[in-house]
């Protein structure tokens, strides 16, 4: 427990703000997701956007963990099979693509990281379905957060409701906690038991990004050393939101005024804990 950090009053306020910013560039870069633009138009956007209007630096850009070659872009792009990591290039999206476009955003220290699916056009009913699993996958993980809980009880009402749709959740990537520190303490698995793994305190921030696969779960990584892709070629979809435990449950960090809001069955369940 003791590598886990709890967060001061002061450290929550400038996730709070770096939450917001990484959430303004998901709406900001919205009307620009459409045929005919490359994913590489979409990280020079989003980087000038950050850089130039927000004043914030973008956090995968020369991001460099232990094995790997420094990130060389400033946002993820994962067009269809793409699970996570996709590296901005020269692809162009054409109609009935799907993209997770994932931003991390650092102000005065902070990391707001959080991430959306996209449509192209007009999508295949399989993908719109995927993505709408997925998104309340994640809304479901977030609902059970509260002080008390187990980072299992997460991961266990996610993959329930993937695997109840036909899908299933890739192992190898996770949540994780977050602040002046991209990733640190505790991994946030998108599977597991109920009342197993770290018990949740207050203060804690963590990310909930479930990466769910349309087919089987197995991955290859692609050469570049950095973009993941179903092995089978299935569609692969991911949300992501940074949470804050509160003393009373919790709060979701990456509050913007175009971010999608909670499935009704999850709001109809809850007080309001938006930011």
């Amino acid at each position: 427990m003791s590598s886990i950090s709890i967060k001061t009053p002061a450290d929550i306020e400038g996730m709070r703000v770096a939450g917001r910013l990484g959430a303004d560039v998901l709406d900001y870069i919205t009307p620009f997701v459409r045929a005919g633009v490359t994913t590489g138009e979409l990280d020079r956007l989003c980087h000038e956007y950050m850089i130039n209007v927000q004043g914030t630096i973008p956090a995968p850009l020369n991001y460099c963990p232990p094995g790997y070659t420094p990130f060389p872009k400033a946002i993820c792009t994962s067009v269809n099979d793409v699970i996570c990591h996709g590296i901005p290039g020269d692809k162009v999206l054409k109609s009935g693509d799907v993209v997770n476009l994932d931003i991390t955003v650092i102000k005065d220290g902070y990391h707001g990281d959080t991430s959306r699916m996209f449509f192209v056009g007009e999508p295949s009913i399989l993908a719109r379905r995927l993505s709408a699993i997925t998104f309340e996958c994640m809304w479901l993980g977030i609902a059970k957060i509260k002080p008390g809980a187990h980072l299992g009880d997460i991961g266990h009402v996610i993959q329930q409701h993937a695997e109840k749709a036909g899908y299933s959740v890739v192992r190898e990537f996770c949540g994780h906690g977050i602040g002046k520190v991209f990733h640190e303490e505790p991994q946030v698995l998108h599977y597991g038991r109920p009342n197993t793994l770290e018990k949740l305190q207050a203060g804690m921030i963590f990310t909930v990004e479930p990466m769910i696969n349309a087919g089987r779960r197995e991955i290859r990584e692609m050469g570049d050393g950095w973009t993941i892709k179903t092995k089978d070629h299935s569609l692969s979809a991911q949300w992501e939101h940074t949470v804050l435990v509160t003393e009373t449950g919790y709060e979701v960090l990456t509050v913007s005024p175009m971010m999608p809001p909670p499935p009704p069955f999850i709001a109809a369940s809850l007080p309001s804990v938006l930011a």
